[in-house]
């Protein structure tokens, strides 16, 4: 952290803010939106992996700082248009770092930080490939990593690269700064990459701020009581623009915890919630399975969730059991399952599409299986269906935005009925930065979004069930393979959430199905063993051949989100790179 911006305080910023209108994202800019929440005395405030507030910055003194250090980015050679590279750790710096662009009239793109590339090596050639992708003029990171962003962009044509402690002494420029535009770029998003590399995603001043109304305002239905708690990264867009910029932008609290703390002491976002009384805080399904499962061994006696009105579930595919588990288990520290607010986004459309009502909670519909895969066609499963499959609905979508299911065909299919979604609405983005095949594949006539989603409606709600390009053709059977990996993962003991990833090869002959299999035996007869189980397990239970891959732990690849990237472990499969870790798992006994 620079020191010239280091505010130490041992409270953390108000929840309430009297005197102030509440505002529901309703200004022209970012930069306008913080100018009126500055005029409060709400803000953001970080946290330590033990608990401890590390930082208290109200939004008064971040916008103080952002402009200061907006006027240095100029002077430092900078121009009105440029983007900005920020690896996003979670932490003032970025946050300082974001907002000066905002001022600056620079376009800031998010980068990811290490977790999820498993090594050196690998994260220095992911972000130069992204700071290409953006065509960055400057690149920031914290001090941890700025030999590895030295490294990142060597020989790229930068102006500025390494900590904002580099601006230190730099003069400002002196002109005034740059008018916003409503219809300029706000920030470059970039997508999560499970099923291609990232592309950034180009959200401007307008479409910021029509999703974060609608989110605010109807969505989650925001009050001057709210105050929201994130584990989630900036460079998500679940983090940034849930839980930093729309809440800005309302004026409300927000009490951070790093991720990577989150992964070490799940409880402790808990912790946060009951400490601060915090009423929104979501999470991916992982998020919420990690804490119950850490709440087998920990004590629980000092949780008191009552306040949690808001328990968003989103980022990835929703596991029914996984929320049950935590209602359960967290019922008696206050935590009411109606609480749960399942809802559908992308960074395509900034963040988020639908939510569900007040107190709905994870509604689920239990379907027969067998029609789904043979129909395409979400029928009510009845007390004698052979195979279920159970999906939790999403929500209506926001106000002004439209939903269509459509088939192969682009005909409009009605109510349950599987096909692709196409979304239309102000929140949509201007396209894929520097990629205009790409965006023109996505971005149909008349403004839809092709979302790459499958999934049904009902009663006006949508249910989402997998991923268009991950769907396993077998025998003309539509298989989706998280139902694969879920049910492995909960019948086979020695496996783990997140152990398994299915996909389909051509093998020359038919669509073979691929099951990788993370495993943490070494002993021969053991690793077979478990194959056989599979195999049998997936023969009886879904009448599927499968081939059964052993791989070591931590080897499938994610997305910079944390999500299973199937696309990439396909192509590693394909490429041998899992017979290479398996050899060398042989060799270590």
């Amino acid at each position: 952290m620079s020191q010239q911006y280091f505010l130490h305080m041992t409270e953390p910023t108000p929840t309430y803010h009297p005197g102030r209108v509440k505002r529901y994202a309703d200004f022209g800019t970012i930069a306008e939106a913080l100018d009126y929440a500055a005029q409060g005395p709400t803000g953001l405030n970080f946290y330590s992996g033990k608990g401890a507030l590390v930082e208290v910055l109200p939004y008064h003194k971040l916008r103080e700082q952002a402009i200061s250090l907006a006027q240095r980015m100029l002077g430092a050679g900078l121009h009105p248009g440029d983007r900005v590279g920020l690896v996003a750790e979670s932490d003032g710096d970025f946050a300082r770092a974001f907002f000066a662009c905002q001022y600056a009239g620079l376009v800031p793109a998010p980068l990811p930080l290490p977790a999820a590339f498993g090594g050196k090596e690998g994260y220095i050639s992911y972000l130069r490939r992204m700071v290409q992708g953006a065509d960055a003029h400057a690149v920031f990171g914290p001090a941890v990593l700025e030999a590895w962003l030295a490294e990142a962009v060597t020989g790229l044509d930068l102006k500025l690269a390494g900590t904002i402690a580099l601006l230190d002494n730099v003069a400002p420029m002196e002109a005034p700064l740059p008018a916003q535009d409503q219809d300029s770029l706000a920030y470059l998003q970039f997508s999560s990459g499970s099923t291609r590399f990232p592309l950034g995603v180009a959200v401007t001043q307008r479409a910021f701020m029509a999703n974060a109304h609608y989110m605010a305002h109807d969505g989650l239905e925001v009050t001057d009581e709210d105050r929201g708690v994130s584990w989630l990264p900036f460079y998500h867009d679940m983090g940034l623009v849930g839980f930093l910029l729309m809440p800005m932008a309302c004026q409300m609290s927000v009490d951070i915890l790093p991720p990577r703390e989150f992964a070490r002491r799940p409880l402790l976002w808990l912790s946060l919630i009951t400490r601060n009384r915090g009423t929104i805080s979501f999470s991916p399904s992982f998020g919420y399975e990690l804490c119950a499962r850490r709440a087998q061994t920990a004590s629980t006696d000092d949780l008191d969730l009552s306040s949690w009105r808001r328990a968003g579930i989103g980022g990835d595919m929703i596991r029914p059991n996984v929320l049950t588990r935590f209602a359960e288990r967290f019922g008696a520290c206050g935590f009411k399952a109606g609480a749960f607010v399942p809802c559908y986004g992308m960074a395509e459309v900034t963040l988020a599409l639908s939510f569900t009502p007040a107190g709905q909670g994870a509604l689920e519909d239990v379907i027969d299986g067998i029609i789904l895969e043979q129909e395409h066609r979400a029928v009510p499963a009845r007390a004698n269906t052979e195979r279920t499959r159970t999906f939790v609905l999403c929500g209506k979508v926001l106000p002004n935005h439209e939903i269509e299911v459509r088939d192969e065909q682009d005909k409009i299919l009605p109510d349950r009925l599987v096909g692709r979604i196409f979304v239309r609405g102000p929140s949509l983005m201007l396209g894929y930065f520097g990629a205009p095949e790409e965006t023109q594949r996505v971005l149909t006539a008349g403004g839809w979004l092709d979302t790459g989603d499958l999934g049904y409606l009902v009663n006006g709600q949508i249910v989402i069930t997998g991923r268009a390009k991950d769907l396993v053709i077998v025998n003309g059977r539509n298989v989706w393979p998280q139902d694969l990996e879920w049910a492995a993962e909960a019948e086979i003991p020695a496996l783990r959430s997140g152990d398994v990833a299915v996909f389909s090869v051509d093998n020359g002959m038919e669509e073979e199905v691929v099951v990788l299999v993370q495993c943490r035996v070494t002993d021969p007869a053991a690793r077979e063993k478990m194959i056989l189980d599979i195999s049998k397990f997936f023969r009886g239970r879904h009448g599927l051949e499968t081939r059964v891959v052993l791989v070591p732990p931590h080897s499938l690849p994610q997305t910079s989100s944390g999500k299973l990237s199937r696309s990439r472990a396909r192509t590693m499969y394909l490429d041998g790179v899992f017979n290479r870790s398996a050899a060398q798992v042989y060799a270590a006994e």
